[in-house]
């Protein structure tokens, strides 16, 4: 995601909504903030992590950020922006990779056997 991608403020709902659909099954939660300030440039997403660790993650224009780990809370900015939620999730939870991974071998075993039933 480039620094020049801009969004008014559904649009921001809108990726994250896209973002949320990806990863829900890779995370125990992950939802839309109600309580931070979501604008057209920015919008913040709370997660539990499979290891039950909370994040407040920002996304904006430069990507995916830590900047919290509370739910609703912006106290840790690390300045580590990760262009998508995929390498987020796997630089803060192990387990998102091995359960992220295992949902790709079932989808892609589900193809093959489609294929196969032709």
């Amino acid at each position: 995601m480039s620094s020049e991608h801009m969004l008014d403020a559904d649009g921001w709902r809108a990726e994250a909504q896209a973002v949320i659909k990806d990863v829900k099954c890779s995370v125990k939660e992950i939802k839309i903030s109600e309580v931070l300030p979501n604008s057209n440039q920015h919008i913040f997403l709370n997660i539990t992590t499979l290891e039950m660790k909370s994040l407040c993650v920002e996304l904006t224009g430069h990507g995916f950020r830590v900047v919290g780990r509370l739910y609703d809370n912006q106290q840790e900015h690390t300045g580590v922006y990760y262009e998508t939620p995929y390498s987020l999730l796997n630089a803060e939870s192990p387990m998102f990779c091995q359960s992220f991974g295992l949902q790709l071998q079932d989808k892609l075993q589900m193809l093959l056997e489609r294929q196969e039933q032709k």
